[in-house]
C-alpha cells in the first residue's frame, strides 16, 4: 500500500494562505482586547472569511485533479461515483 502522502495531494499553497488567515485572527483578538470600532473587526472577519473561502476552494480544485482524477483512471466506476457523491455533499453542506 502506498504512504499517506502518496495518497493525497500536496496542499502547499493552502498552508501558506492559512499561516496568512491565522495572522488576521490575532489581528482581530488584538482589536477586540482593544475595543476597537465593531465594524472595522466585523471588517477584518468577513476578510478572514473570503481568505477561508480561497482555501476551500483551492483544496476543492486539488481534489477533483487529483482524487477524482485518480478515480477516473483507476477504470472502477463505483471510486469514481464515490468522489462526486462526496463532492457534492460538500457542495451541500457549505454556505
Amino acid at each position: 500500500m502506498r504512504a499517506i502522502k502518496e495518497l493525497y495531494p500536496n496542499h502547499e499553497e493552502q498552508l501558506n494562505r492559512l499561516s496568512k488567515i491565522e495572522g488576521q485572527l490575532r489581528g482581530v483578538r488584538r482589536m477586540i482586547e482593544d475595543r476597537r470600532y465593531c465594524i472595522d473587526i466585523i471588517s477584518q472577519i468577513k476578510a478572514i472569511n473570503a481568505a477561508l473561502k480561497q482555501v476551500r476552494m483551492g483544496v476543492l480544485e486539488k481534489h477533483i485533479h487529483h482524487c477524482v482524477a485518480e478515480s477516473l483512471n483507476s477504470r472502477k466506476p463505483e471510486l469514481f461515483e464515490e468522489k462526486v457523491t462526496e463532492i457534492i455533499d460538500v457542495l451541500g453542506r457549505m454556505e
